[in-house]
């Protein structure tokens, strides 16, 4: 993997490092400076937010010869978030700023997924699941530094250090050499897309994956605590599912690349939708941690191979905005899941939330393979 790849993807890594480090501290703020709970909410989801009207809406201009603007707006603008929550007061200048963090990585990613893609194309699964490495890493990373910085140097001092990373990522990606590919001169990019089988296959399978991430964020730790776990075995169920999205998808990608995206989303996605049924039916801390275990390294697999499904699927003037339009919709599943899923598993239980989303699960799962015949 060549070296400028390897300068933005730990910029990447370092954004991803900033939505670790603002989720951590949202308690905090929110004793700090007295705000109510649903206050820390529109904190939250400001960044979501942003994120995905970037993904969606800017990520095309990757594709039309503005990738270097994209990027070094991208650091900027999450450069002037950190800027942000480091002298914020009021709860409108953290809304704003997490605002900020949001647009800055939603503009970034796609992006440097775009250059990741056309720099290799006979490698571009496994430098897409190098990628997530970083990013993924960040995400893990930022919580602890955050935590550290926070106890030894107050709540103003994690926000600064990231700012100060970023300073020194403005003139490291504005000096980086960029592959611009084909220019795109498609101006209704995402109708174009929604046009192509291949692309809605790629969606459905990504809203498969996502349904996961969303019930998951709303119900593990009350799911697991309500059947006797401690604390430090529901923050060991989640380090461990983290572990293989480390170490893995780099492989996966490659496999992906070799026999095809979809032959692999299939697999790893059907073994998860068993695995939710397992969460339906077990009650016994060690099943639900081995199936934990095992639904981890499926989840490894199916997001590089989504990527490069989306890649292929998309024309080469329009990768970035094919990769912004899957992170976007990611990004809305999740939200949406998470929304519901807490209610349906506190009126109905385990077994209908998870057992309910393995179906739905199956259902895209099914059409994603239909629709998705070119990926194989």
């Amino acid at each position: 993997m060549q070296f400028n790849l390897v300068r933005l993807f730990l910029v990447s890594g370092t954004l991803t490092l900033g939505y670790g480090s603002v989720f951590t501290l949202l308690a905090e703020i929110r004793t700090r400076f007295g705000f109510e709970d649903w206050a820390i909410g529109w904190i939250g989801g400001a960044g979501f937010a942003a994120g995905f009207v970037a993904q969606v809406a800017l990520s095309r201009y990757a594709d039309r010869g503005y990738q270097r603007l994209m990027l070094v707006g991208g650091v900027l603008s999450g450069l002037l978030g950190m800027l942000g929550m480091a002298v914020a007061t009021e709860l409108w200048e953290f809304i704003v700023s997490r605002l900020l963090l949001g647009l800055g990585s939603g503009t970034f990613s796609p992006a440097v997924r775009r250059i990741a893609v056309i720099r290799d194309p006979e490698r571009a699964g496994e430098t897409l699941g190098r990628m997530m490495v970083f990013e993924l890493g960040g995400f893990l990373i930022g919580p602890v530094l955050a935590s550290v910085l926070n106890e030894l140097l107050g709540l103003r001092a994690p926000f600064i250090a990231l700012a100060a990373m970023l300073a020194v990522a403005v003139p490291v990606v504005a000096r980086t050499r960029l592959e611009e590919g084909v220019v795109s001169t498609e101006r209704r990019v995402v109708r174009s897309l929604l046009t192509r089988r291949t692309i809605w296959a790629c969606l459905l399978a990504a809203i498969a994956f996502y349904l996961t991430v969303g019930v998951f964020e709303a119900t593990w730790a009350i799911f697991l605590s309500d059947r006797g776990a401690s604390q430090l075995f529901i923050g060991a169920t989640l380090s461990l599912f983290s572990l293989p999205m480390l170490f893995i998808p780099p492989y996966a990608g490659r496999l992906a690349q070799r026999i095809g995206p979809m032959r692999v989303i299939p697999i790893s996605i059907g073994v998860a939708i068993v695995c939710m049924c397992g969460y339906a039916v077990f009650d016994a801390l060690i099943a639900l941690a081995i199936v934990v275990a095992v639904h981890s390294v499926v989840d490894a697999f199916t997001m590089p191979a989504n990527q490069l499904a989306v890649a292929r699927a998309t024309p080469p003037d329009q990768i970035a905005a094919g990769q912004g339009l899957l992170g976007a919709l990611g990004l809305a599943t999740a939200a949406a899941t998470a929304a519901v899923g807490g209610w349906v598993y506190g009126s109905f239980g385990a077994f209908v939330l998870y057992g309910g989303t393995a179906v739905l699960m199956a259902v895209l799962l099914v059409a994603a393979w239909h629709l998705g015949d070119e990926l194989r």
